[in-house]
């Protein structure tokens, strides 16, 4: 990832300016020259300078017209959630990508204790526009794809605080800031990446009684649960990931939310497994009347 290939390189003058273009960019889609030296409080041949290192390191980009301006990339935003980790010693290592999927890259990491933890980097953007605004009920056509990613790890983070402490079968929440997250470890692979399941009927239980757990519980509603984000783990139990679209039960499409939900998870395990289960029994399990049917 090219933010941490350049992170160690970094002083401190160039967060700096990557600090200030990143507040001044609530107002302006590329940031004047000027307007960077004031606020650093540079020279301009200061702010040239370190402006051409962070050119360089690929963490910005430059428009000429009318006026030199510039703007944070990914790259760039990434360095300041990294150093923002680094000085609150939530994570002092980086190791090897766990996945990277259309709207996030996870990477596993050690935290200063050796632990092994998981960071996800959420990169809005990658799918089209409109698709975007329309699955995220907190995204508008007037915030920036940084910004959206920073909405989606916060709303992810507090998802995962809210169902938790209930047991449910999530990440651990760490810690948040910018657009990353940091969680518990997730070892495994997604549900859709196994040929064959041994004892199938046990796993799909497993995922209905974490499904109805969050919802008696914790009053939470994945809303976009597929067989994409269960990961099987290598002791055969599951780990419900990606929440940045949950909902509560308040939600005005709560329950529409949750059948889809289910209807989702049985569908995957009657195509792909051949286990035969009836939504209407097993939804009324997870809303806590009756058994679980399978």
């Amino acid at each position: 990832m090219q933010a941490v290939q350049v992170f160690r390189k970094l002083e401190i003058e160039d967060f700096r300016v990557l600090q200030v273009i990143e507040a001044a960019m609530s107002k302006h889609e590329f940031v004047p020259k000027e307007l960077i030296a004031r606020f650093t409080k540079f020279s301009l041949g200061e702010t040239d300078f370190r402006l051409g290192r962070l050119s360089k390191f690929r963490l910005i980009r430059r428009i000429k017209g009318a006026y030199v301006g510039y703007t944070l990339n990914y790259a760039g935003y990434d360095c300041l959630a990294i150093n923002a980790f680094v000085k609150a010693e939530v994570f002092e290592a980086f190791g090897k990508p766990l996945g990277v999927g259309k709207e996030a890259d996870v990477y596993d990491a050690l935290n200063p204790k050796g632990v092994r933890i998981a960071v996800k980097f959420h990169r809005l953007g990658r799918i089209s526009f409109r698709q975007t605004i329309r699955k995220r009920g907190y995204a508008t056509e007037h915030i920036s794809w940084l910004f959206q990613s920073r909405l989606a790890a916060e709303k992810e983070f507090q998802g995962l605080r809210l169902v938790f402490p209930h047991g449910v079968a999530v990440p651990e929440p760490i810690s948040q800031n910018r657009h990353v997250l940091v969680m518990g470890m997730i070892e495994g692979a997604e549900l859709a990446e196994y040929k064959e399941i041994p004892k199938p009927k046990k796993v799909l239980k497993e995922i209905l009684r974490n499904v109805r757990k969050a919802y008696l519980k914790a009053r939470v509603i994945h809303a976009d649960l597929s067989e994409y984000n269960v990961i099987l783990k290598p002791d055969m139990h599951i780990l419900i990931i990606d929440w940045p679209q949950y909902v509560t039960k308040e939600h005005p499409n709560a329950q529409q939310l949750l059948t889809r939900d289910v209807k989702n998870v049985l569908r995957f395990f009657r195509r792909k497994h051949m286990v035969k289960a009836k939504l209407k029994e097993n939804l009324a399990y997870v809303t806590g009347i009756g058994k679980v049917a399978i």
